[in-house]
């Protein structure tokens, strides 16, 4: 699905982004939800880039990725943690792009995540290559999403990729107490 969002353009540059865990759901200016295979997932467009509230049985899980105005938590390039029952993991990474280069790897974002079912896409006025895409799947037990966050006037583009899976040692007591 691909919006336009009613907002200004509020991130700056890519080094304004900062990460957090655990977040209660902040006012998002489009959201997707989906279910994967029991797992209820909220992708989320905020004025300042995504958030993704993941839900099961089990509890709770939240990622924010946005300018969090106060936050000490910049952008990491890698985190692994127990949530939970849950193994989280998450990686981000800054792509530099010449003008050229960036306009076509845009263009080719914004079409695989506007015509994916589990993919949400905003474009921010003023610049058709200014937005914050994401697009979520199940694999083999696991929930992984990823996220790009373009920033055209620096050619600067950051992708994220994100995993949550129940932890094995949870899904080794669920087959024991059912006599697997």
């Amino acid at each position: 699905m691909l919006t336009t969002l009613n907002t200004s353009y509020t991130d700056t540059r890519a080094a304004d982004l900062a990460w957090a865990l655990g977040r209660e759901p902040l006012p998002a200016l489009a959201t997707l939800d989906l279910e994967l295979t029991g797992t209820r997932l909220q992708l989320r467009l905020l004025g300042a880039s995504h958030q993704v509230i993941l839900e099961e049985d089990r509890g709770i899980c939240s990622e924010t990725v946005a300018c969090i105005p106060g936050s000490s938590t910049p952008l990491p390039l890698g985190v692994a943690k127990r949530v939970d029952d849950w193994e989280y993991e998450f990686a981000a990474r800054v792509e530099v792009l010449s003008p050229g280069s960036f306009a076509g790897r845009a263009q080719e974002l914004l079409d695989l995540v506007s015509d994916h079912p589990h993919g949400l896409a905003g474009v921010f006025p003023g610049s058709p290559y200014a937005f914050t895409a994401l697009l979520a799947q199940w694999h083999e037990g696991q929930v992984l999403w990823r996220t790009w966050h373009a920033y055209p006037q620096d050619g600067q583009l950051v992708a994220t990729r994100t995993r949550v899976g129940v932890r094995a040692s949870v899904r080794a007591g669920d087959l024991s107490a059912s006599g697997v």
